[in-house]
């Protein structure tokens, strides 16, 4: 293959994951400033987690929708727009009054952050060459855990250094930044035309795909791992002070060893994804390592440092079959209908995000930090037959119009 080929793939890959790098990011500068808008607007912890249950729910409706979006106006405009409202959103929170006004920002940046999974995978989809599209979803997936890992440290550091407003402003120079570079390079992101129904779509117009048993399975798998993403981010630290004795600093430590063992573990994925076409099987092993080392966790069997150590063996687990997920899915896809597919099968995981947190906290206010890991690794058994039941379902089709 070309060196300018090369040089193609590695600017696309790279502007989609600053873009959705950008995306992560943002999900978490209101929990980062918890500590600070619960006093400042005399807030209970149910109402603070309303922000985040808002944010998603917004953002899942939203990405079902913008796939549709994408594949009718073109992935570049639409992603160019949703990083757009991510700024403005800042800037709304930042000069937000009152609680009201904050649901509000948090509303205007789940529309934005909606954008972004079907946009990006069109993107990847149309201009990066097919022997390096798994390390393409590999970047794209690392860039998302760094916007998660850099968010919580960005917020609280400016917050500290000045206010919970100014840490917003900050942040809301970020996704304008992010407009610039896209603009510079936007040749390279230009759009295919769109394309004409053809043979291996399903008759009945923009909605057919809705009748493929992959999807909803691709939607079911989704859903039931953000469950578990869940229970790690919200709750994982919380329950390992209890279960492990450690105390809270050593416990955030073990969720940054999960996101940086993630990273890893999408690396190595990509270079396993672009070697196999059975990307469900090299789900089944990944997730299924994770879930038992989930379960050992729970039995509190380990010593405290172990527990870190087993963290970073469940991200990177993990991390692994995060290619492979991405690729299952491309393959379930019918012809010109990435953004739609992509759109709705994302929408799970933001539907997964927002159950998540009330199932783990039900879990803590019980008194029962043990199930948390129990149903964090229940749920990425239960992902196993969904991923295999999504293969099986596309290799029949692929028979079937043979």
């Amino acid at each position: 293959m070309s060196t300018a080929t090369l040089r193609q793939d590695a600017r696309v890959i790279g502007l989609v994951g600053f873009a959705h790098g950008t995306s992560h990011f943002y999900h978490l500068i209101l929990a980062a400033l918890f500590p600070w808008l619960k006093p400042e607007f005399n807030l209970s912890y149910a109402e603070l987690g309303l922000l985040m249950t808002v944010f998603f729910v917004v953002s899942g409706i939203g990405q079902a929708l913008a796939g549709f979006v994408v594949d009718r106006f073109g992935a570049r405009a639409v992603l160019c727009a949703g990083i757009a409202l991510l700024g403005v959103s800042a800037l709304a929170l930042a000069a937000a009054p009152s609680y009201p006004m904050l649901l509000a920002g948090a509303m205007l940046a789940g529309v934005g952050n909606s954008v972004f999974h079907p946009a990006d995978y069109t993107l990847l989809n149309q201009r990066v060459s097919k022997a390096r599209l798994a390390h393409g979803f590999s970047v794209h997936g690392i860039s998302g855990n760094i916007g998660w890992a850099l968010s919580p440290i960005f917020m609280t550091f400016v917050t500290a250094m000045s206010s919970w407003r100014t840490a917003l402003l900050c942040a809301a120079a970020l996704p304008f930044i992010v407009l610039l570079i896209l603009f510079l390079n936007r040749h390279a992101l230009r759009p295919d035309p769109i394309a004409k129904a053809g043979p291996g779509q399903p008759a009945g117009g923009s909605l057919a795909f809705l009748g493929l048993k992959s999807v909803w399975m691709c939607f079911a798998f989704f859903f039931i791992t953000a469950l578990a993403l869940a229970g790690i981010q919200s709750f994982a630290s919380t329950a390992l002070v209890d279960l492990y004795g450690m105390s809270l600093g050593w416990a955030t430590s073990a969720y940054t060893a999960y996101m940086a063992a993630s990273a890893a573990g999408m690396a190595l994925g990509g270079s396993l994804g672009a070697r196999s076409t059975s990307h469900d099987r090299t789900i089944s092993i990944a997730f299924g390592s994770a879930a038992g080392l989930a379960i050992l966790l729970a039995l509190a069997l380990v010593p405290a440092w172990m527990a870190v150590v087993l963290m970073g063996a469940i991200g990177f687990a993990s991390g692994i079959a995060g290619p492979s997920r991405d690729l299952l899915i491309r393959a379930a896809a019918p012809p010109n209908a990435t953004g739609r597919v992509f759109g709705v099968v994302y929408s799970g995981l933001d539907s997964g995000l927002s159950v998540g947190p009330l199932v783990f906290g039900a879990l803590m206010d019980a008194h029962h930090p043990s199930w948390v890991f129990v149903f964090i690794g229940a749920f990425q058994a239960l992902a196993i037959a969904t991923a295999v039941g999504v293969g099986s379902n596309t290799r029949a089709v692929r028979l079937q119009n043979a």
